[in-house]
């Protein structure tokens, strides 16, 4: 057979598929690696020496069980999970956004955020062939109200992304004009998911507006993760809401989405919640520091947060980038991501002597 006739088995490959990019790791060999919002802080010693043991005797010729729902029970008890709602698992957040994505996959379906954004909530839509459609934040990286409820009115769709606090901005949203884009959705019958992946690091959680007031929030689902509670390695995210609701995203939902591992790992760790609550009041303790060193450096403009990074305009952000690469210190270049973060990079928070290496490698670049 003619070698140039023979059939491409690319052509199974959804086109649209083939014309995008994979979501960009970078290499962090050898670097300060304060650019994925992951936690510094290893396990101490002895809780490493524990966990081995406890991983050691779990049994992994078997698929996960019983103790998969010990998991869920303890993630009830520690959110104190209010009476109407139920939680599901995910591995790591990002299967939850697909999850849902498809349970939504309806003709004409669309999902709704606010851009700039996480970027899995466009990628989930376009990968089920659900229409997207962004709406941009104010120049101060506010909610735009009218232009959120003329889209929504617009468009009604079916999951509208709130990320609180958001990401790559890093600020938390007025909670009155979340009610009321909570209250339009809810016209039309469309979700509402807030995403809070940074919430160990936030000052308020909209899991309090959900027990204050279940009725205004009877669309609305809240995700988090383990990630940025110090587990990204771990991958596992959990959604939580009305029961009616979960019970119908969680039918899609792989057998054994969570690994024995992952699930002991998880158990442990809420065993030790303790630890890493600690940990994350040096994190916001280290983050205001930052943001102090920050806002005294010529041309530097440092944006409030309330999660584990700093969002900072410079003056040229790929030469700052490239500058603090060369020293040894890997960020986030998120300038070209969209319009309004023009000259902008993302800095996770470090431990004390990580963000001391970036603020020096900082002033050097400028």
């Amino acid at each position: 057979m003619n070698p140039m006739s023979t059939p491409n088995p690319l052509q199974n490959i959804r086109q649209d598929i083939q014309s995008m990019h994979a979501y960009a790791i970078q290499d962090s060999t050898g670097m300060v690696k304060l650019d994925a919002m992951e936690s510094p802080f290893a396990l101490p010693p002895e809780l490493q020496k524990a966990l081995g043991e406890r991983l050691g005797a779990v049994a992994i010729n078997r698929y996960p069980g019983a103790r998969i729902e010990d998991l869920k029970q303890a993630l009830s008890r520690y959110v104190d999970l209010p009476e109407a709602c139920a939680l599901m698992l995910g591995n790591g957040s990002d299967e939850l956004i697909s999850l849902l994505a498809m349970g939504c996959d309806m003709p004409g379906a669309s999902i709704l955020a606010p851009l700039p954004g996480f970027v899995m909530y466009a990628m989930s839509a376009q990968l089920q062939g659900l229409a997207f459609h962004g709406v941009p934040l104010t120049a101060d990286f506010e909610l735009d109200e009218v232009a959120m409820c003329v889209a929504m009115r617009d468009h009604k769709p079916a999951i509208t992304y709130l990320a609180y606090p958001n990401n790559p901005t890093a600020n938390l949203w007025d909670a009155a004009v979340i009610r009321r884009l909570i209250a339009e959705a809810a016209s039309f019958g469309g979700l509402v998911v807030m995403d809070e992946a940074y919430q160990p690091f936030s000052s308020h959680s909209w899991l309090d507006e959900i027990r204050a007031n279940p009725a205004a929030n009877a669309n609305v689902l809240l995700m988090r993760t383990l990630s940025k509670f110090g587990l990204a390695g771990v991958r596992l995210g959990y959604m939580l809401g009305p029961q009616a609701l979960v019970h119908e995203i969680d039918k899609l939902r792989p057998p054994y989405n969570v690994s024995v591992l992952n699930a002991e790992c998880a158990l442990f760790a809420l065993e030790h919640a303790d630890v890493f609550a600690r940990q994350a009041a040096t994190i916001r303790a280290e983050r205001e520091r930052l943001i102090a060193a920050l806002a005294v450096m010529p041309g530097v403009k440092p944006f409030p947060s309330q999660a584990n990074m700093v969002l900072v305009r410079v003056p040229d952000a790929q030469q700052v980038f490239e500058g603090l690469k060369a020293r040894g210190v890997l960020v986030k270049n998120v300038s070209k991501m969209h319009p309004l973060l023009a000259h902008c990079l993302r800095l996770t928070v470090g431990t004390s002597d990580e963000n001391t290496q970036m603020i020096a490698a900082l002033q050097s670049s400028l």
